[in-house]
């Protein structure tokens, strides 16, 4: 695992939990409280139960804020939509092992585009499936809930599979690939998911955006909370 005083981890806030009328005021605060990434889940009713943020939202949101993008493609057959979203050098962009025969191919068109390709896995798809990616990709999306929906549970056993899957790259000197979760990342899971080997923290319902709650005072707390400091 890396040296946990090496370790700074970063947040991507879940856009389809903002609240639209505030999202100029929201993405400032993100600006202003240090947010690595803007989290865009993209859903095509099909993979997932859902539908969510689409190409237009993602361009105007280009237009608001300099925040990089981490894009996940929660579709059917993603490297025919990946051009869609245009994505920008050094953005995120994930797709999920399941929904592609030929994943090496997409995330090399991702690749292609200067974008970060990440691979993203459903809480039940084993980790065997990083095995033969790992050159192919920057990060890994761990779903520590089933997709398609804000305010679902952890599941258990996806902290385990986190640190499973750190400690294999770390075993393999991949320390260069990172971890990303999203799912119930409230202050208690973020902890152990941390300790696990978590490097990217999805902040929705359960972290900053629920209730009707002050965004920039909700992203404070969270961030003192996972920290220990005020």
């Amino acid at each position: 695992m890396k040296n946990d005083a090496l370790r700074r981890i970063q947040f991507a806030p879940s856009m389809m939990c903002a609240d639209i009328s505030r999202v100029t005021e929201t993405l400032d605060i993100f600006a202003r409280g240090g947010v690595e990434w803007l989290h865009i889940d993209v859903m095509d009713g099909a993979f997932v139960p859902n539908m969510q943020i689409g190409v237009d939202y993602v361009r105007q949101l280009r237009g608001l804020s300099d925040i990089p993008l981490d894009i996940h493609l929660m579709t059917y057959e993603p490297g025919d939509k990946v051009a869609w979203f245009d994505p920008r050098p050094g953005e995120y962009v994930s797709i999920h092992y399941e929904a592609t025969p030929h994943p090496q191919r997409v995330l090399a068109d991702i690749r292609s585009r200067g974008a970060r390709p990440m691979l993203a896995l459903n809480p039940a798809t084993p980790l065997d499936s990083v095995e033969y990616l790992m050159d192919d990709i920057d990060a890994v999306l761990i779903m520590t809930v089933n997709p398609g929906y804000a305010g679902q549970k952890l599941i258990p056993s996806t902290i385990g599979k986190i640190a499973e899957l750190r400690a294999r790259l770390d075993d393999r000197g991949r320390t260069d690939i990172a971890i990303e979760v999203d799912g119930n990342v409230n202050a208690l899971n973020a902890r152990d998911m941390i300790a696990a080997g978590a490097d990217i923290l999805v902040l929705g319902s359960s972290a900053i955006f629920g209730g009707g709650a002050d965004v920039g005072k909700a992203l404070t707390d969270f961030r003192a909370e996972i920290t220990g400091r005020g």
